[in-house]
């Protein structure tokens, strides 16, 4: 049985109510602008950013703090071309066999197929890894708790991150993604959660003109 350990508690700071409310409207009215890119520049990006974003990421809440998620970066041209390779056969198997006719017409008006250049393109693709039990110091397995909904979480904080740093991102699963595993050379107990794909847009990248649900299809208050 593993050791109880204790925790250190920091007490709360409370913001004023007027000042929530602008902090709230300004960091909604920035995710506003927030688009899923597919057209993306080559140009680099300081790697300093990219590891602010995932600092930021690992703040996220996770079940019993197991922190169960492993972020791989990519940005070396042979393993990002190797990973389009592999996610491309994949992708050609999901539209020509896998993929429900619901599905794809689903997908059509975004303009998606098989070919994934973005994958070589952006400078920078980050593989996020959802580790099912971690490992005690005498080697004994420790369970997880809830990886799916913590990577998930931690994900959702990482995109955002990028966003309000001034780049853009595109959450890229094929499926199945175990290729990843052998390219990155990731253990079995990590399972490919999900490909990000960071930069700049594309000089000429344009971005569907989509609108989300009204607020009320998505809130009820009781």
């Amino acid at each position: 049985m593993a050791e109880a350990r204790s925790i250190p508690f920091a007490g709360y700071r409370e913001i004023d109510v007027d000042e929530m409310r602008r902090r709230a409207r300004d960091f909604r009215e920035a995710m506003e602008r927030r688009r899923t890119v597919r057209d993306f520049s080559d140009r680099s990006v300081p790697r300093d950013i990219i590891e602010d974003c995932l600092r930021t990421a690992a703040t996220a809440p996770s079940g019993a703090n197991m922190q169960p998620w492993r972020f791989v970066v990519i940005s070396d041209p042979q393993i990002k071309h190797r990973i389009r390779v592999a996610a491309e056969e994949e992708e050609r198997h999901f539209y020509q066999h896998r993929a429900s006719q619901e599905w794809l017409e689903a997908l059509a008006p975004l303009g998606t197929d098989e070919h994934k250049p973005f994958l070589e393109t952006a400078p920078y693709l980050i593989a996020v890894f959802e580790q099912r039990y971690g490992h005690l110091p005498d080697g004994r397995k420790l369970k997880h708790y809830y990886p799916n909904e913590s990577v998930g979480l931690a994900t959702g904080v990482l995109l955002t991150a990028i966003h309000l740093a001034g780049l853009v991102a595109l959450t890229h699963t094929p499926s199945p993604m175990k290729f990843l595993n052998g390219i990155l050379g990731r253990p079995k107990h990590e399972r490919p959660f999900l490909l990000l794909v960071v930069g700049y847009p594309a000089a000429d990248a344009q971005v569907p003109d989509i609108q989300r649900k009204d607020f009320q299809e998505l809130v009820s208050f009781v």
